[in-house]
C-alpha cells in the first residue's frame, strides 16, 4: 500500500512530506514566484475609475507614458467628460475623454499631472489560445477606494467568441471568453497574458439572475481589435465600425455565400455579387457566418481590405473600402440604445466609511485642464483631434513655398504611354489637354465639379484640392480633420489620414507613418462613388520647391495613367489679379 506522502503527492502534484513537515515542490514556489513578480509589475498600470461624484464607475489601464488610458464605453460615458483615476501609488488623477467606440465597448481618456506613468505593454490578443493563463485586475465593486487593484487569476475558455448585441450598440466580435473571475466594476480594467502583456479589455460577463456576481464566464475585447482604432480614438472620435454593403448565409459544406448586396457599396462596385462563396476577409479563412461576423467587425470604416471569392469555380481577389455600420446621427452621445450601467456602490448602511464617495476629494478641476476638452459634432473631444492635425500636417514641411503661388499653374509632361500633357488650374477654371486622351474643362463658379477629363474621376477637381492645400492649407477647407491610420490600399504600407471637404468633394490624404511624407490622396466627387486615387511615385524640385514628378491615376479598376511632370509654371494671386 503507498505511503501517505506518496499518496498526497499523487493526488495534489504540489506538496511532499518530509519529517511530517509539508514543504511545497521547487516548481510551485516557482510559479507563484513567477505569477506575483508579473502582478507587481503590472499593477501600477492599472486604474480605478471613479464618475466625480465618486459613487460610480469601473477599471482602465495605461498603456503609454504620458497617460492615455483604455477602458470601457459604458464606463466612461457614466462619469462625464472629466473623471477621477486612483492608481496604486495612492494618488488620485484628474482624467479627461478622448475617443470613444460605443459600438465595441472602448474608451481612451487621458490621465493628467504626469508625463511618466507606467503604463503596460501591448501583446498579441490572436497568440492566445484556450487553455493559456491570464490575470485579469480591476476594481470590482468599487472596492479598490485605496487604488490597489483586485487580482484574478484563471484561464482563457474560448478565442474568437461572437457576442451579439443585446439592446444596446455594443457588439463584442472576435472576443476573449475566460473564466478569470471578472465582476461589475472590472468593466475596462486589463487582461494580461502569462507574461504579463495587455491582450484584452474586460467588458461583458454572465450573472447570476438574481445578482450581478459572475457565474464563470466572461468576455474581453481583443487588444489586436483596439489597435486598429487606436489611431482614431486618439484623434478624438466617435469611433465606427464597418460592414460590408452585403449580408451574407451559410451554404452547404461549410461555406459562406453572399445573400444580399448594396448596389451602391464599394464591394458590388469591385465585382462582388449575390450567390458568390467567400473564401477569406483580411487574410483570413471564412467558415461560417460567425466567422464573417468575428472578423469584419474588429475593423474601422473606411478601411480598404483584401476579399477572396469564389465563383463558378474560378477565384477572384478584390480591395473592399468598407462602409460605416451606424449612420452618423446614430452614434450621437445622445442617440440610440442606452448603454450597460457601470458599476454603482451602494452603501450597506449610513454610516458605512470606506465607499468611494466618501474618499475622492471634492476639488474643482483646475483651470488648465478645462481647455483639454471641447466640443464638436462627431467627435468625442475635438481638442485631441487638432493636435493630431498639427502632428500630421508635419509631412507638408516638404512642400514650403507653394503658399506664394496661389494664381495661376500650369503643369506639363508625358504619360508613360507617350501622351502629351498640359493641366491648368487657374482661378476661374480648370483644364487639361492631350494628345491621345479626351481634354477636360471645369469651371470654378460654383457649379458641381464633374468628372473631368472624362474616365480620370474627377482628376481637374483632385489636383484642384492640392493646390488649395499647399497654397492655403485648412482655411481652405469647409471640414478638416484627422481621421486615424489605416492601411493604404489594403495593403502593408500604414498611412495616417487627413479629410478635407469642399462644396461636393472630399479628399483623403495619406501621410506615411513610418516617416510622415504625404504619399497620396483620394478625391471623391461625391457619396457611394470610386474616387479619383492618386499616388506619388517620385518628388522633384520644381523653381525651388518641391512636387510630385511622377505620379499614377487610378479610377476604380482602371489605370488611367502614369505621369511625369516636367515643367511647373505658378504666379501670384497679385500678379494674376494684374493679367
Amino acid at each position: 500500500m503507498k505511503s501517505l506522502s506518496g499518496l498526497l503527492s499523487i493526488l495534489t502534484g504540489f506538496i511532499v512530506i518530509s519529517g511530517g513537515a509539508f514543504a511545497a515542490e521547487p516548481a510551485v514556489l516557482q510559479a507563484e514566484q513567477t505569477r506575483t513578480e508579473i502582478v507587481k509589475k503590472v499593477a501600477p498600470t492599472v486604474v480605478a475609475i471613479f464618475s466625480s461624484d465618486g459613487n460610480g464607475g469601473g477599471s482602465g489601464v495605461l498603456i503609454s507614458p504620458d497617460g492615455y488610458a483604455l477602458s470601457n464605453y459604458h464606463v466612461t460615458s457614466a462619469c462625464g467628460d472629466f473623471m477621477k483615476c486612483g492608481l496604486n501609488d495612492g494618488v488620485l488623477y484628474d482624467a479627461v475623454i478622448v475617443g470613444i467606440d460605443p459600438t465595441g465597448d472602448v474608451a481612451l481618456i487621458k490621465l493628467l499631472g504626469r508625463d511618466d506613468f507606467p503604463s503596460a505593454p501591448l501583446g498579441d490578443s490572436d497568440a492566445l489560445v484556450a487553455g493559456d493563463w491570464t490575470y485579469a485586475l480591476g476594481n470590482p465593486f468599487l472596492l479598490a477606494t485605496d487604488f490597489q487593484p483586485t487580482v484574478t487569476f484563471g484561464m482563457v475558455s474560448g478565442v474568437h467568441r461572437y457576442q451579439y448585441p443585446a439592446g444596446t450598440f455594443l457588439e463584442y466580435t472576435d472576443c476573449i471568453q475566460v473564466d478569470t473571475s471578472i465582476n461589475p466594476g472590472n468593466s475596462g480594467g486589463p487582461l494580461f497574458n502569462a507574461a504579463g502583456e495587455l491582450v484584452g479589455i474586460n467588458g461583458r460577463i454572465a450573472v447570476e439572475k438574481r445578482g450581478r456576481v459572475n457565474v464563470g464566464a466572461g468576455y474581453a475585447i481583443s487588444i489586436n481589435q483596439i489597435k486598429h482604432f487606436m489611431d482614431q480614438l486618439r484623434g478624438g472620435h466617435i469611433v465606427d465600425h464597418a460592414t460590408l454593403g452585403a449580408t451574407v448565409r451559410s451554404g452547404p459544406d461549410r461555406i459562406v455565400l453572399v445573400d444580399s448586396i448594396l448596389e451602391s457599396s464599394d464591394a458590388y462596385r469591385r465585382g462582388l455579387r449575390e450567390d458568390d462563396e467567400i473564401i477569406s476577409f483580411a487574410g483570413r479563412p471564412i467558415g461560417s457566418v460567425n466567422q464573417f461576423k468575428n472578423i469584419l467587425g474588429i475593423y474601422p470604416k473606411g478601411w480598404s481590405l483584401p476579399l477572396v471569392y469564389r465563383r463558378d469555380g474560378k477565384k477572384q481577389e478584390i480591395i473592399v473600402e468598407l462602409p460605416a455600420l451606424h449612420g452618423r446621427s446614430e452614434l450621437a452621445p445622445s442617440a440610440g440604445p442606452k448603454t450597460p450601467r457601470p458599476h454603482r456602490h451602494q452603501p450597506k448602511s449610513p454610516d458605512e466609511k470606506d465607499s468611494a464617495e466618501a474618499k475622492l476629494p471634492k476639488d474643482e478641476l483646475p483651470a488648465e485642464y478645462k481647455k483639454l476638452f471641447e466640443k464638436k459634432a462627431g467627435f468625442a473631444n475635438y481638442y485631441f483631434n487638432k493636435q493630431e492635425q498639427q502632428r500630421v500636417l508635419a509631412g507638408l514641411v516638404p512642400f514650403a513655398g507653394w503658399q506664394d503661388a496661389a494664381g495661376k499653374w500650369t503643369l506639363s509632361g508625358k504619360s508613360a504611354d507617350g501622351d502629351n500633357l498640359q493641366i491648368k488650374l487657374f482661378p476661374q477654371a480648370l483644364s487639361a489637354q492631350f494628345t491621345k486622351r479626351a481634354p477636360g474643362l471645369q469651371k470654378l463658379d460654383d457649379t458641381d465639379f464633374l468628372d473631368e477629363p472624362p474616365g480620370s474621376g474627377g482628376l481637374l477637381a483632385a489636383l484642384y484640392q492640392f493646390k488649395l492645400l499647399l497654397t492655403e492649407g485648412a482655411p481652405a477647407f469647409t471640414e478638416f480633420s484627422y481621421y486615424g491610420s489605416q492601411p493604404l490600399d489594403g495593403r502593408a504600407t500604414t498611412v495616417d489620414v487627413l479629410i478635407t471637404k469642399k462644396s461636393t468633394i472630399e479628399c483623403r490624404w495619406y501621410f506615411r507613418v513610418t516617416d510622415g511624407a504625404l504619399v497620396g490622396f483620394d478625391s471623391y466627387l461625391g457619396p457611394d462613388v470610386d474616387g479619383c486615387e492618386i499616388r506619388f511615385l517620385q518628388l522633384g524640385d520644381f523653381q525651388g520647391r518641391r512636387f510630385p514628378n511622377r505620379l499614377s491615376v487610378r479610377y476604380g479598376d482602371t489605370q488611367y495613367g502614369v505621369f511625369d511632370l516636367l515643367s511647373i509654371e505658378t504666379t501670384s494671386l497679385s500678379e494674376t489679379s494684374k493679367q
